[in-house]
């Protein structure tokens, strides 16, 4: 039995309405996608008052023994369990389906061959175009339902033009730049319920329908990375990402050290090199796979005038006014201008107003226009300032 009258009944927050959806809820099924986290629990939560029917799936995507008892998991471990615990709280149906040999052909093993390739990867955007929506969605649709709700924090804004995606309300909660890869025809079918929502007002509904996970910590960018050690995961994975080598200074050429490995090292970073007694400070510039050189200089070797853009994706259509671009999930939004249409996988130019630093091939480069999410792509190469 539901206990939605424990949810708090604010006027402002009309639970039929945040779901959009095509005729009556009691007529509707929405599906949940419920990563076991406090977020994904409230729209399941919200989905359950809205008087549809709701059904909650979790992708089981990594090793379940491992992730037990972890903190900052996702889709695994004692994650599977809260997900199932909420379900019967609210009186829901939960399935769970075991998605980790997918997860680790096309994220993990992904993940390891771009650090081996001196790139920097960003599993969670590999993620959310594999794994989570694409099997997502055509779960959602063989159960019948009519929309797959995510607690991602991003706005679905209806326009006379087609669906746009924006960013959420709550700037500090801002994920769109890991969703940019979604498609239209996703955009149309998804409902993203917490995007004009705080996280702090997110707890209190969480709180008020007495589930488990309303304190529950966020989960980690890298779900599947423990204790945030990526290369012993690369490592484990491709053995040969532990080849040493040299750190060789960008413009001088002459040898200042030896690393453990290029799997170690990213474009912008400072420390960790072990290289002291230098003159001016040095961050990693470039990174060669091949000779297994990590590439080091001054500052004003990272500043960045273009960024080849590939594998792109654009929501709607190009604005007429000015754009912006993130390079980095924590990045704010800097003006550019884009050569080349993004979308259906073109590769594109963006030319930053003013050099950009730490932009590094293997992240996604993200566009906006105000609000509105155009779309993005991966950064193949850049051209210095």
């Amino acid at each position: 039995m539901s206990d939605m009258a424990t949810l708090p009944r604010d006027p402002a927050i009309d639970a039929e309405v945040l779901f959009d959806l095509p005729r009556p809820a009691a007529e509707c099924r929405i599906v949940v996608a419920m990563s076991g986290g406090v977020d994904s629990s409230v729209v399941a939560a919200l989905a359950a008052r809205s008087g549809a029917e709701v059904i909650g799936i979790t992708l089981q995507l990594y090793d379940y023994g491992a992730a037990t008892g972890r903190k900052g998991a996702c889709c695994a471990g004692d994650d599977i369990r809260d997900a199932r615990n909420v379900a019967d709280r609210l009186g829901i149906a939960h399935f769970v389906f075991d998605h980790e040999s997918a997860f680790r052909e096309e994220v993990v093993e992904t993940f390891a061959d771009e650090y081996l390739a001196g790139r920097t990867p960003i599993p969670c955007i590999r993620c959310n175009m594999g794994p989570k929506f694409t099997d997502l969605f055509r779960m959602a649709r063989e159960l019948g339902a009519d929309c797959l709700a995510t607690g991602h924090y991003v706005k679905r804004v209806e326009t006379d033009t087609g669906v746009q995606m924006h960013r959420a309300a709550d700037p500090s909660r801002d994920q769109s730049y890991f969703l940019y890869a979604t498609t239209e025809d996703q955009l149309e079918y998804l409902r993203f319920p917490l995007g004009g929502l705080p996280k702090s007002e997110v707890r209190v509904m969480a709180e008020s329908c007495g589930l488990t996970v309303a304190n529950k910590p966020d989960s980690q960018d890298i779900c599947f990375v423990p204790d945030g050690d990526y290369a012993k995961i690369v490592k484990a994975m491709r053995p040969e990402g532990g080849r040493a080598g040299r750190i060789m200074h960008a413009e001088t050429g002459k040898e200042l050290g030896r690393h453990p490995g290029i799997i170690h090292y990213t474009v912008g970073q400072r420390r960790g090199l072990d290289i002291g007694g230098q003159p001016e400070p040095l961050y990693v510039v470039g990174l060669d796979p091949e000779a297994a050189d990590v590439l080091v200089g001054p500052k004003r070797l990272l500043a960045v005038g273009a960024a080849r853009i590939i594998d792109t994706n654009r929501i709607g259509s190009m604005p007429d006014g000015q754009i912006t671009a993130k390079v980095r999930s924590l990045a704010k939004p800097v003006p550019v201008t884009v050569d080349g249409l993004p979308g259906d996988g073109a590769a594109v130019t963006l030319r930053f107003a003013t050099p950009e630093f730490g932009v590094a091939p293997g992240q996604a480069a993200v566009f906006y226009s105000g609000e509105r999410v155009i779309g993005g792509g991966w950064i193949d190469s850049t051209e210095p300032a």
